[in-house]
């Protein structure tokens, strides 16, 4: 090579490698100095390498093991309930929270022992509501490009197994209900993963060429007949997967003995109006408890549905104390209710126990975490995760709440029995979202459904589905 060009080429490389060395030194960055100042400022006593191996070995899960003042299962009101459900390896907390609130009812009306909905039955129609929803979601944004936010966020979320409580009061009103003999579990109702990464790949599919027939020109017919063979092969998908809802099914209703007391043929949604017979849509109300925006505010959820003629999610946002009354009239007058939290923050999953305490960072590393509940909002720290069924509260002498319980949808081996027990204080911080019967609702609060809502976008990050 020639001297000058070998020369010329190792200036170019020195200032090529020369760029990043400058970045690593800009303002802002973790230089030598800084570096070794942090270095310098770690404890290195015996006692900080004994604690240092200590969480190395175990881990940092649950760490206060000093605590001794565990809430009792003990309540002044509880709302009684036979069995618990499973909801296993799935994301379908949503719906058996909402059945669970049913099946109290209907055994208690009817004197009935141990009862379970098929989750399976309404869990087939969710997704293919679902699907559907994508599916007629993609027709409609056609002439947006690929870029766009809303197909982005169509794409992102074609289906899942997770939601909220529209998916529960559109489905069984849409398509009835089957007792969970009549459709019991499946593999893959247990197991949804594999599902739901067929089905996404199905559906996003079935969604570029969507796109691309209405770019060749084809109309909304057309595409509403494609969009139909799509339908077809998701049916068949959820028919290998879950097993076909019937039509009609004989079924007989047993006394809390066990002994037969009717035999009868029904449809799903005979079933649904004999034992249940309520408007889900209509006869409750969503209420939140969100700091980071507004109280007594309407609010929508954009797309946020699960069918594509429901209705999008619409909730008022209120303070934690307007929720906490709501709650207590439900229990005292023995309503379960469809009620989500934060439930991974501070949970003793053995004990079956939230509490503020369960653990003790502070101790273990010097670390207090301080910020509200909308500041974990506003930073992503916090958001509703999980849904269960609220059903007890036990109030002090002055009417005051100390602790509160709900059923799970983990088995009875997770928790308490199956139960959760929350302390008042965590109620506050990590409660989110309640439905409760409009007759527990004060009128001032049920005004404020007659306002206009503001309409929040699908992918606020705050309502994630539940799980």
């Amino acid at each position: 090579m020639n001297k000058k060009i070998f020369v010329a080429s190792l200036a170019v490389v020195a200032a090529f490698v020369a760029e990043p060395i400058q970045a690593q030194t800009a303002k802002g960055a973790i230089t030598p100095q800084v570096l070794a100042e942090i270095r310098a400022s770690q404890p290195n006593s015996p006692a900080d390498k004994a604690l240092r191996n200590a969480v190395v070995a175990n881990g940092m899960t649950f760490v206060n093991s000093a605590k001794t003042d565990f809430p009792d299962a003990q309540f002044s009101h509880r709302v009684e309930s036979k069995g618990i459900t499973d909801q296993q390896s799935s994301g379908r907390c949503w719906l058996f929270t909402g059945m669970n609130v049913l099946r109290a009812r209907m055994i208690t009306d009817n004197n009935m022992g141990k009862f379970f909905f098929s989750h399976n039955y309404s869990f087939f129609w969710d997704q293919l509501e679902k699907a559907n929803l994508f599916l007629q979601g993609i027709i409609d944004t056609r002439n947006k490009p690929m870029d766009d936010k809303m197909v982005e966020w169509l794409f992102k979320n074609p289906i899942g197994d997770g939601g909220q409580y529209t998916g529960v009061s559109e489905n069984l009103m849409k398509y009835g209900l089957v007792p969970s003999e009549v459709m019991p579990e499946t593999r893959n109702s247990n197991n949804t993963s594999a599902l739901n990464r067929i089905l996404s790949k199905v559906l996003r599919q079935g969604g570029m060429r969507l796109r691309q027939a209405a770019e060749q020109g084809a109309g909304e017919a057309k595409l509403d007949t494609q969009k139909k063979e799509i339908l077809k092969r998701v049916y068949r998908i959820l028919v290998l997967n879950l097993g076909e809802p019937p039509t009609e099914f004989t079924w007989s209703m047993r006394d809390a003995s066990g002994k037969i007391v009717s035999t009868e043929k029904y449809t799903p949604q005979s079933f649904y109006q004999k034992f249940v017979g309520e408007d889900l849509r209509e006869d409750y109300v969503m209420v939140m408890n969100d700091p980071s925006r507004p109280y007594y505010k309407l609010y929508e959820i954009d797309y946020d549905r699960h069918t594509y003629d429901g209705k999008n999610w619409t909730y008022v946002n209120v303070p934690i104390e307007d929720i906490k009354q709501m709650a207590i009239a439900s229990i005292r007058d023995s309503t379960m209710m469809y009620y989500s939290c934060d439930v991974g923050k501070e949970l003793d999953r053995t004990r079956g126990v939230l509490a503020m305490d369960n653990n003790d960072y502070a101790s273990l590393l010097g670390e207090d975490f301080t910020m509200t509940k909308k500041e974990r909002i506003q930073t992503f720290d916090s958001g509703s995760s999980h849904a269960m069924t609220l059903m007890a509260v036990d109030l002090d002498a002055a009417g005051k709440p100390t602790k509160w319980m709900v059923e799970n949808s983990w088995g009875a081996d997770n928790g308490a029995q199956g139960y959760l027990i929350m302390t008042d204080e965590w109620f506050d911080a990590y409660t989110f979202r309640l439905v409760v019967k409009k007759k527990y609702v004060p009128a001032k609060v049920l005004d404020i459904l007659k306002t206009k809502p503001t309409r929040l976008p699908a992918w606020d990050p705050m309502f994630a589905d539940e799980q």
